[in-house]
């Protein structure tokens, strides 16, 4: 009976000790995402599409279904989509250059909706280009929380037009997203070094 009544105050202990703490929130933090060792390349070639570039090994490419479904008059928008990294894709829009979709109004076009992150951006870095295959025209970049990082634009200023963006599938945040577009910059930049027309 004593071992008992010496039981009881014991077992009370030992059930108040192992009462659970007020849970603590884990501070925010974003999901470590590893960009692969080196850059390597492959070559987009294909025999309806009147462009071809270089774009890297690690990357997919898909017909920009969404566009496609509503309009099938734009055979040639493309998506580079990078799932290893961040679920990243380059949208590539194309456009022939004719007497309704000239130039000027292609361009016009482009400025818009690259200036429409103007709204969340700190600032914006234009870069000209022009390839060694005739191909010319602009890379932005924008700083801050704009939804897009690189905007670029393509062209041999008579017959082609390619206008192109890379998005992540996430809420912007420069911080968590500077090393993904820091590794892709480079990529757009040999897919613009490279690109040609048929």
């Amino acid at each position: 009976m004593r071992s008992k009544i010496l039981l009881f105050p014991i077992g009370f202990a030992l059930l108040a000790a192992c009462r659970p703490e007020d849970p603590v929130p884990k501070p925010r933090a974003y999901a470590r995402v590893d960009t692969p060792a080196s850059h390597s390349y492959q070559l987009f070639d294909q025999e309806a599409f009147p462009y071809s570039f270089e774009y890297p090994t690690y990357a997919r490419i898909s017909r920009d279904k969404l566009v496609f479904d509503k309009s099938p008059d734009n055979p040639y928008w493309l998506n580079i989509n990078f799932p290893s990294i961040g679920n990243g894709v380059i949208y590539l829009s194309y456009k022939t250059i004719n007497g309704t979709q000239t130039l000027e109004k292609l361009l016009d076009d482009a400025h818009f909706m690259s200036y429409y992150h103007t709204k969340r951006a700190d600032y914006q870095i234009p870069y000209d280009f022009k390839n060694e295959y005739g191909v010319n025209g602009y890379l932005y970049e924008w700083g801050g929380e704009a939804a897009s990082k690189y905007q670029f634009v393509a062209t041999d200023s008579l017959h082609h037009f390619i206008r192109g963006a890379l998005y992540f599938d996430v809420t912007p945040n420069a911080d968590s997203l500077k090393p993904l577009n820091d590794f892709l910059k480079q990529d757009i930049q040999h897919l613009l070094k490279t690109m040609r027309w048929k």
